[in-house]
């Protein structure tokens, strides 16, 4: 118990370390002492092993009797989160960058029992697995050999229940300007906006949900990047023969048609598939089709667009780049400053 005790205890020092370095890079965006020194502590136990992370937990984190001046940090307190996630940004590409780097688009949910909390409605989360009362949050993650990190976040805000209501999102303080908008539309705008900040990349991966999405696989053609994205089975491919439904073309593959190939490590070592690719409307458009080894009959679909040419094991080690950035334990990301953190 000693030991262990130790190891947690080098564990920590190292943390504190690692992180007076990282927060010196956006110290300078709180103004106030105070402020500045609670957001050190917020964030040091965000990545501590805390259970749960919440006003309550931080507070008593940091030492603090209630969780007052936490709530105020993300409520009232004088900084902006969108010139801190800039600062991280540009931290994170000192560290990891690679013009080979993939950006990862994934959602998330954040449960709630009430009816405040900005974007809040009942809605299908894959963090449950089921519709609940919840707040859905889009995020751009960023990984490369040298490491992964979150650089972006927006909050899905419904078109229905929150924007056609300006006086709920008045009350919720969901600035005036916020439109509606998609997920894939949220997702693009982060890619923008990495573009712009000369994020060195080279990939873009997502699930289906935005792999089916029409505009955004444009845009991403119209800008010369490659992709790995998935879709639904029955997602309509347009071959020289006419559009056929994803999972028709397995017809097509020969029994030789298929590798054996890992897509990266997973929680019970590497995750090995066998995989194929069926060219589509050109050179650069494939359909990659993931099949499991011990259950043949699943399988997955993934469209791909390559403008420079790209062997099977990289299209799969993109694809695996979407199981290696979680943003489930970030969910104080998922409001822009301003708006309401009430439940």
């Amino acid at each position: 118990m000693a030991a262990l005790a130790r190891l947690e205890q080098l564990g920590a020092s190292r943390l504190r370390s690692g992180l007076d370095e990282a927060f010196a890079q956006v110290a300078g965006r709180f103004g106030r002492r105070e402020v500045r020194l609670r957001a050190r502590l917020c964030v040091e136990g965000l990545l501590s092993g805390l259970e749960r992370k919440n006003g309550w937990s931080l507070a008593e984190y940091a030492g603090e009797a209630t969780p007052d001046g936490m709530q105020r940090l993300f409520t009232t307190a004088k900084w902006d989160a969108d010139e801190v996630r800039d600062d991280v940004r540009d931290y994170m590409i000192g560290r990891l960058g690679d013009p080979d780097g993939v950006l990862v688009g994934d959602d998330t949910g954040f449960e709630k029992k009430g009816t405040c909390s900005a974007g809040v409605q009942r809605q299908y989360t894959g963090t449950t697995g089921k519709i609940t009362n919840c707040q859905i949050g889009v995020f751009l993650g960023y990984t490369t050999g040298r490491g992964r990190a979150l650089v972006d976040r927006e909050l899905y805000v419904p078109r229905a229940s929150w924007i056609a209501d300006p006086g709920r999102c008045a009350r919720a303080k969901i600035p005036d300007q916020v439109g509606f908008a998609t997920k894939p539309q949220l997702l693009q705008a982060m890619i923008e906006r990495a573009i712009t900040a000369e994020v060195p990349f080279g990939w873009v991966t997502a699930d289906e949900a935005y792999g089916d999405n029409g505009p955004l696989r444009r845009f991403l053609e119209d800008h010369r990047l490659a992709y790995v994205l998935a879709v639904s089975c029955d997602h309509h491919i347009t071959t020289p023969a006419g559009r056929i439904r994803a999972d028709s073309m397995v017809r097509q593959i020969p029994r030789t048609g298929w590798q054996r190939l890992s897509c990266g490590n997973g929680a019970k070592g590497e995750r090995d598939y066998d995989w194929a690719l069926v060219a589509t409307t050109g050179p650069a458009h494939h359909l990659l089709i993931r099949r499991s080894i011990r259950t043949p009959s699943q399988l997955a679909f993934y469209l791909c667009h390559t403008p420079a040419p790209a062997p099977l094991h990289r299209l799969g080690a993109v694809y695996g780049s979407d199981h290696v950035v979680e943003v489930r334990s970030f969910s104080h990301m998922i409001e822009p400053r301003r708006w309401s953190p009430a439940s």
